[in-house]
């Protein structure tokens, strides 16, 4: 009989439960696929004590995570520990400098360490793999490592965030405001107590930079993703938007610039303008979607749930028997030492249309003030909408949409109404997502 490949878990939350619940109930189906068995022989958690809803008697217990990587009956550590830094991060160089397969749901600790980690894992002849780490139960990372290689991905994008998605979705249902809609989802367990690494698009930005050094072949740049996040958005915004031909979501969006003849990575993590007649505006509720655009396959859509016990486990499994059945491949689909660096692209030159709310006292001359800063900053106006804020006298919202025009030209004209005693609150600017 082959023998088994022996698997250790840190961390025992939503999903490392659900990781042993899929192995236990699909151990004879898993063993087929992965031609051989897969046995859980270690678990580390904080609390022995609590109950976890399954049956951990047979497995070994260590109160260190970090035994884990030393014992003999342990092939594969399965981090779901969280955290970028801290003890994750500890167990993760010292089980792969100690010869064990790493498989992670870890998307922060990827997203900075990721590099370094591979390089080890290279260097000891074992796997990293973490296809749990983007979207979910959503297969996106094999799908661009292997599906797609054969392709040039030319840019990457999508929903990458349940969270948002959700709240967003939600006040486009029912008309509530930003506020009201994140207290109900952190009520039904859809946002955390601090939700700002959603809501500011920090989670986001986490899981576009893994895509976009997989599908580019660039060095891993967290650093380099400009990030934005939705508190700003308003149930009008949604409004105009809808009337306009648009829903808003809160995009990931990576492709590789070449105006000028070197190749820079763009990755922007901002609410956009979606045409409801693009696949990702009719994504709702806690759904995850990526768009992956190759030069010969075309438009690929990968799409289901971003989060979750269930969907996130049978992520980290799946990357348990590749491992199991000997696939050893390079992290981000080729060696660290050949993905290519890429400095940061600047976004002035892109073009694109936008979207710009204003918040004006209601008196003779905003108007003007508006549309002339928009003429000295060379951007043409398509269409604007006046609407009063029934919450607030004297003020209005005024939505301006743009014709298609480098980016600097907005950029150029919220910088001459900075300071403009008309404005009562910052502009928002969101892009409008190309069809």
């Amino acid at each position: 009989m082959t023998e088994p490949l022996k698997i250790a878990l840190a961390g025992l939350g939503t999903v490392g439960t659900g990781v042993v619940r899929l192995i236990e109930t699909n151990a004879d189906l898993i063993a087929r696929r992965a031609r051989r068995p897969v046995r859980i022989t270690a678990v580390s958690a904080r609390d022995r004590t609590k109950d976890r809803g399954v049956d951990l008697s047979p497995y070994a217990w260590v109160d260190d995570p970090a035994e884990l990587a030393a014992r003999e009956d342990v092939d594969v550590v399965v981090e779901m520990v969280g955290g970028s830094d801290g003890p994750a991060l500890a167990l993760a160089r010292t089980a792969l400098a100690n010869g064990k397969s790493f498989v992670t749901a870890n998307k922060a600790m990827i997203a900075h360490h990721g590099l370094e980690l591979a390089k080890v894992a290279e260097d000891a002849g074992v796997a990293l793999k973490f296809e749990a780490a983007v979207a979910g139960g959503i297969p996106v990372i094999n799908g661009l490592i292997d599906g797609a290689s054969a392709n040039a991905v030319e840019r990457v994008y999508g929903i990458l965030n349940g969270t948002c998605n959700y709240i967003l979705s939600t006040m486009e249902d029912t008309g509530a405001d930003f506020g009201e809609v994140l207290a109900e989802a952190q009520r039904l367990g859809y946002a955390e107590a601090d939700p700002t690494f959603d809501i500011e698009g920090i989670d986001a930005g986490h899981k576009l930079s893994i895509l976009a050094a997989i599908a580019f072949g660039a060095k891993l740049d967290f650093g380099a993703v400009e990030a934005q996040g939705i508190a700003q958005i308003k149930a009008a915004d949604i409004e105009q938007a809808h009337g306009l031909g648009y829903v808003i979501r809160l995009i990931g969006f990576s492709e590789v610039d070449r105006h000028d003849g070197m190749p820079r990575l763009f990755q922007r993590v901002r609410p956009y303008l979606v045409p409801l007649g693009h696949p990702l505006a009719n994504v709702d509720g806690p759904t995850n979607a990526i768009v992956a655009e190759g030069n010969f396959v075309g438009r690929l859509l990968f799409q289901g749930a971003g989060a979750g016990d269930g969907p996130t486990a049978s992520a980290v499994v799946a990357d348990i028997i590749e491992v199991a059945r000997g696939e050893m491949g390079p992290a981000f689909a080729m060696p660290v030492e050949e993905l290519e660096p890429m400095a940061a692209a600047a976004c002035g030159h892109r073009v694109s249309s936008a979207y710009i709310r204003f918040t004006v006292l209601d008196r003779p001359g905003v108007l003007a003030e508006i549309t002339a800063a928009m003429r000295d900053a060379g951007v043409s106006i398509e269409s604007m909408i006046q609407k009063g804020d029934p919450d607030q006298d004297g003020v209005v919202i005024l939505a301006v949409v743009t014709h298609q025009g480098p980016e600097a030209g907005v950029v150029e004209a919220m910088r001459i109404l900075e300071g403009s005693s008309s404005l009562t609150a910052p502009p928002l600017v969101m892009q409008i997502l190309a069809n």
